[in-house]
């Protein structure tokens, strides 16, 4: 009887691990592509303002040399940055201000860890998380959001399914160009300078102290000496893998 007990308490712990298994293996981190193809190539560049500050040096530069970038801001970072929203909401032309949820959280729709950062943990944590992001932007004024990147950029399948529904197009991306700003300048410069035509990269803003940033730019100098054409995510014709687009 003993024996028999401990081989059930095996069998369950060995199918809660699986379970465990099969719950990691379903996120999913989706990719985007740009289709449109112009002389000399075109890439979209994202970048994600999560909380925290601003990076002066990236935005400053965006400015001077007239790079469109699509900016994925937060509830919490909108609120802490009230003089580089006025910069951005002053560019229209060169700036596309997005939604990345209204507390920075992982769109997961059960209890996880992403990185060290907890998920939502459910549908309807989700869409609080979407719809705070939404009304965030509403608040600070301009066009209504039509995209959505989640913190950390991975997904439940069942969260794209109701992200989609809530009428926003999912932006993966093709290129990571700083790591989450934890790269060095010198990797980051390199990343970004190899992107290729259609490439749609991911960096972010909100480092200022981050070595990254310093990368971010000289990256993007290089691919505009190269010729590449920067376009924003509305600007261009797209498509993204497992149902984050279509």
């Amino acid at each position: 009887m003993t024996g028999l007990f401990r081989k059930s308490l095996c069998a369950l712990a060995l199918s809660v691990g699986l379970a465990s298994v099969g719950n990691a293996a379903a996120l999913v981190e989706p990719t985007l592509h740009l289709k449109q193809q112009r002389d000399g190539g075109s890439v979209a560049l994202t970048l994600d303002a999560c909380g925290g500050k601003t990076d002066t040096r990236i935005l400053s530069a965006l400015v001077e040399n007239s790079i469109p970038a699509t900016i994925f801001v937060t509830g919490i970072w909108l609120k802490r940055n009230a003089a580089a929203v006025e910069i951005l909401r002053a560019h229209p032309d060169l700036f596309e201000l997005e939604n990345h949820g209204g507390r920075h959280i992982p769109a997961v729709d059960t209890p996880r860890k992403i990185y060290g950062i907890s998920s939502a943990g459910s549908p309807d944590a989700v869409q609080a998380e979407v719809e705070s992001g939404a009304a965030a932007l509403a608040s600070a004024g301009g066009p209504a959001p039509k995209w959505f990147r989640g913190a950390t950029a991975e997904y439940s399948p069942s969260a794209i399914a109701m992200i989609r529904k809530l009428g926003f197009k999912i932006a993966g991306f093709s290129l990571n160009g700083d790591g989450g700003s934890l790269l060095g300048a010198k990797e980051t410069a390199r990343r970004i300078a190899a992107a290729r035509d259609g490439d749609v990269i991911i960096a972010h803003i909100n480092q200022p102290t981050h070595a990254a940033g310093e990368g971010v730019v000289q990256g993007l100098l290089a691919l505009k000496q190269k010729g590449m054409t920067f376009v924003r995510l509305d600007d261009a014709e797209d498509v993204g893998n497992d149902g984050t687009t279509d």
